[in-house]
């Protein structure tokens, strides 16, 4: 019952320490002109994803830009990945999301759905060149790939025991692509403009199958909320659709095709957004590591102190933080509390405070098993000169114990390093989603992921070496 209490209290922090750092958030005040947030994908081309310069393009953002000039409003885009941009709106993160979003019965229940701005459907892709399969009957007994949350899925889970295959999901359509040519999966399922626009691009894939009658795509907004938002994107909707510019936006990315590129030649066009991405992937841990060592520091006493009580709260503290998987505790912090708490949060103090309590947790038994490593008779030497235990700790335990540290303190910047291409889930553009955006312009995932791989190879090794020079050192002193 204690440590419930403790977890309690602990949980309550986090709400008080997000709601304040979310406080920081530059938001537009009643008197200034109202700036709509409008989440939505960055891997889903044609209708969103980032050109070579870095710029959010696409069917839908040409298609909103065009719509926010007729009507005259401003918006700020926050591209956050489809189930993230959705679960954003539900916890009214943004005001609207436009994201080839397909208008369900199931949805209306939750969201208010502007007309129809795009008459979607869904085909089967294959393997280029594989001539064993050319329709649904060839995929029993095999695997088929499918992007989650999109109308391609639900087909696909709709007619899995009519055909026989089995569901494998993947969050982006470029993941999925790749698992059908690596020959993982027989076939993927996906809306027909973005397989469409995918093959034409080279994306290794066939379309083998006639369009299927789907869904609708509309711009969405929470259920009785921003409702002038809708009328104005409807507006806007039927006036560029009347003076032909909708057909020409649709026109400029269906009907695009390019030459495949050489591998230096993506490594060039890739290489400043890449390193903007590790930049910002550094610059992340940094600071996340920074509050973890504070958190460590302080939870690290108590866990080494005389204090039943206060070493029951380092340990509920160390408990909940390492038991819970950083994926949920970042969603938690960045969907839940505000939503439960009625604020808004930017995602780069969601992900420091995600990333900060995760490694905080963990660098409290970096620090008590570095002071419980110092021999115990050095506290009782100290304390037998006359020294009270703070001035011991600090003064005799502590740089003992600092030797048995480091390797773990680098060990740790390692692993909170790598940990923030799991914040990509909550929009953050570090490394791993900068990667994950080019493959989605330019579906070559084998090119691209072997160059995010040799930069985090660099990085890390480097901190290895750093890591073993500290430390002799260190013992060398």
């Amino acid at each position: 019952m204690k440590k419930t209490k403790l977890g309690l209290l602990l949980l309550s922090f986090i709400a008080v320490f997000a709601m304040v750092a979310g406080s920081f958030v530059p938001v537009a005040h009643a008197a200034d002109e109202k700036v709509y947030e409008i989440g939505t994908d960055e891997t889903f081309a044609p209708f969103e994803f980032q050109n070579k310069d870095g710029e959010l393009v696409g069917i839908d953002m040409d298609i909103l830009k065009a719509i926010a000039k007729d009507q005259d409003f401003k918006y700020k885009v926050k591209p956050l990945g489809f189930n993230a941009a959705v679960q954003a709106l539900s916890s009214n993160q943004v005001d609207g999301v436009i994201a080839g979003m397909s208008i369900t019965d199931e949805r209306k229940q939750k969201f208010d759905f502007s007309d129809p701005y795009f008459e979607s459907g869904v085909v089967m892709a294959i393997k280029k060149g594989d001539d064993a399969i050319s329709s649904y009957k060839d995929l029993k007994g095999k695997k088929v790939a499918v992007k989650t949350g999109t109308e391609g899925y639900a087909f696909a889970e709709a007619n899995k025991d009519k055909y026989g295959y089995t569901l494998v999901p993947f969050d982006d359509s470029a993941s999925m692509y790749a698992d059908v040519r690596t020959g993982n999966s027989a076939a993927c399922f996906d809306d027909y403009p973005v397989l469409a626009y995918g093959v034409k691009q080279g994306n290794g894939l066939d379309i083998v199958t006639d369009k299927e009658k789907g869904n609708s795509y509309g711009f969405a907004v929470n259920i009785g909320q921003n409702q002038e938002l809708l009328t104005k994107f409807n507006a806007g909707l039927a006036n560029i659709k009347a003076s032909g510019e909708y057909k020409k936006i649709v026109d400029t990315y269906i009907g695009s095709n390019e030459a495949q590129k050489s591998f230096w030649d993506i490594l060039v066009e890739s290489m400043p957004a890449l390193l903007l991405g590790l930049w910002y992937t550094i610059k992340l841990t940094l600071i996340s590591l920074v509050f973890a060592a504070i958190l460590g520091l302080v939870f690290g006493f108590l866990k080494v102190s005389r204090n039943k009580f206060l070493r029951g709260i380092a340990t509920v503290y160390v408990d909940i933080f390492r038991g819970i998987p950083l994926i949920v505790l970042a969603f938690f912090i960045y969907f839940g509390i505000p939503e439960a708490m009625g604020f808004k949060m930017d995602a780069t103090v969601a992900a420091v405070i995600t990333l900060s309590l995760n490694a905080g947790a963990y660098i409290t038994e970096i620090i008590r098993g570095g002071i419980q490593a110092v021999d115990k008779g050095q506290m009782e030497a100290g304390r037998s000169l006359g020294l009270p235990y703070g001035k011991t700790m600090i003064k005799i335990i502590l740089p003992q114990a600092v030797r048995v540290m480091i390797p773990s303190f680098i060990n740790q910047f390692v692993i909170t390093l790598k940990d923030t291409s799991i914040m990509s889930v909550i929009g953050l553009v570090e490394l791993t989603q900068s990667g994950k955006i080019i493959i989605a312009r330019t579906f070559e995932s084998s090119t691209v992921w072997l160059i995010v791989a040799i930069m985090y190879l660099i990085v890390i090794t480097a901190l290895t070496k750093l890591s073993n020079v500290m430390e002799r050192r260190v013992n060398n002193d």
